[in-house]
């Protein structure tokens, strides 16, 4: 009878290196998300492809939005054009602080005005997206819940003390956040658990999640407007690499067949 012997090996320096830092990040993660209260956030499922959405989105944008945030780097034009908007469409719905489409989306509130209101210039959003992200930006807009500590009322589950208002609370109504400890002794902690309705608002919470979609969507098309003529040029150039890879190959087939 033949016994079996257990191999041992040992790990080497830079594998062993790897895994502690992998350990590392993971350990921030989670300190990072037990720091900010346990917030989750959501998937947006943004789609710049879904042109509806994204009028939908821009309706939104400069009906809720523009009237402290810009999109410097766009112009309407340019946003008419990608959007499948006619001219007439976008002066009369879009353009309220423009004269000509050539212009960009850009608003009438000075930085120091909004200094002296807000406490803090609200930010340009032309790549808020590029540098949040979509998930984040959705878990924003739907994470506001009422907090009379603050001097808006209320606070934000991703941006704790956000001095930004919530300026969709008709829409969503509004609600409270409900913590629950974990931990004991020194190390306990408020994590986050749900939302609780308090006053209802004019959508139901599926449209609002709806009307959230199309704005981050948007958002995410004013963060990088080529990305679409990108996509569209990236589908032929896939095409002729295709095509000629098989070209290539076969051409080495017949320089190379009576070759041993």
């Amino acid at each position: 009878m033949v016994k079996s012997k257990v191999m041992t090996t040992s790990i080497p320096p830079c594998q062993r290196l790897l895994q502690v830092a992998m350990l590392a990040v993971l350990a921030l993660a989670s300190g990072l998300a037990a720091a900010s209260g346990g917030a989750r956030g959501e998937h947006a499922g943004a789609d710049i492809r879904d042109v509806a959405s994204l009028q939908r989105g821009a309706r939104n944008f400069v009906s809720y939005c523009m009237g402290c945030h810009s999109a410097q780097y766009v112009r309407y034009n340019r946003l008419g054009q990608d959007l499948q908007i006619p001219e007439d469409q976008l002066v009369r719905d879009l353009m309220f602080a423009a004269q000509k489409p050539q212009e960009t989306m850009t608003i009438a509130m000075r930085p120091d005005d909004a200094q002296r209101w807000f406490g803090v210039a609200p930010p340009d959003l032309s790549l808020i997206a590029r540098n949040r992200g979509a998930d984040y930006l959705y878990s924003f807009l739907r994470g506001f819940y009422l907090d009379p500590a603050r001097p808006t009322g209320v606070n934000n589950l991703m941006l704790a003390n956000a001095a930004m208002p919530h300026v969709l609370w008709e829409l969503q109504g509004t609600q409270e956040a409900v913590f629950e400890e974990k931990g004991t002794g020194e190390a306990v902690q408020k994590v986050f658990k749900e939302f609780r309705q308090v006053t209802p608002g004019k959508l139901s919470p599926g449209e609002f999640d709806g009307f959230v979609r199309d704005t981050v969507n948007f958002l995410v098309y004013v963060s990088e407007p080529m990305q679409l003529e990108r996509q569209r040029l990236g589908v032929w150039v896939l095409a002729f690499l295709f095509v000629f890879g098989i070209l290539a190959y076969l051409l080495k087939r017949e320089i190379w067949k009576d070759v041993k």
